[in-house]
This record gives structure tokens, sequence and C-alpha cells, in this order.
């Protein structure tokens, strides 16, 4: 017989891909924005092409240090491009 967990890691992950997909869309956007490409973008803030990827897809989430670079390199505040995120995974919620 299976058990069902509770608040697992699985619901743990579920939340972080959740903010991480709507941080990406933002990163994304801005990126766009900006008429800059993932390579361009990576060199800039010194990581590789699949790195940037995996942010804008929300495979994985940019250090502290990295978004205040890509804050920097986009030309808005870290706290504009965390609120926007926030924002979309709001609007996400209520569909």
């Amino acid at each position: 017989m299976a058990r069902k967990r509770r608040g697992g890691k699985g619901e743990e992950q579920a939340r972080q891909s959740d903010t991480s997909d709507t941080l990406g869309e933002v990163l994304k956007a801005h990126r766009k924005r900006c008429g800059m490409t993932q390579e361009f973008v990576a060199e800039a803030v010194g990581v590789s092409c699949q790195a940037v990827s995996k942010w804008e897809s929300g495979l994985s989430c940019p250090s502290t240090a990295n978004l205040l670079t890509l804050a920097k390199l986009y030309g808005v505040s870290m706290e504009k491009l965390l609120r926007q995120a926030e924002a979309e995974r709001r609007d996400t919620q209520a569909e």
C-alpha cells in the first residue's frame, strides 16, 4: 500500500518551480526588450549560455549576485525584477 506524503520535497519543488518559472519569464522579457541574446547575457554576467537558458525556462534561479548583475544589465532594479516575478506568479495562480 502506497503512502501519501504531505508537504514533502515534491511539493516544495513545485513551489520553487512556480517562482522560478515566473522569474524566468520576467528575465526573458527584459532580455528581449533590451534586444539581447542569451549568449550576450551569458558573457556579460560571466556564466554559460546554458545557465541563462535554465534561468529563463525556470529550471534554476540565478544567484543573488547574478540577479543583481542582470538587473543592472537590463536597466532595472533587482527589486523591480522580483516584484514583477511575484506579480506574474499571483496572476498565474488567480487563473
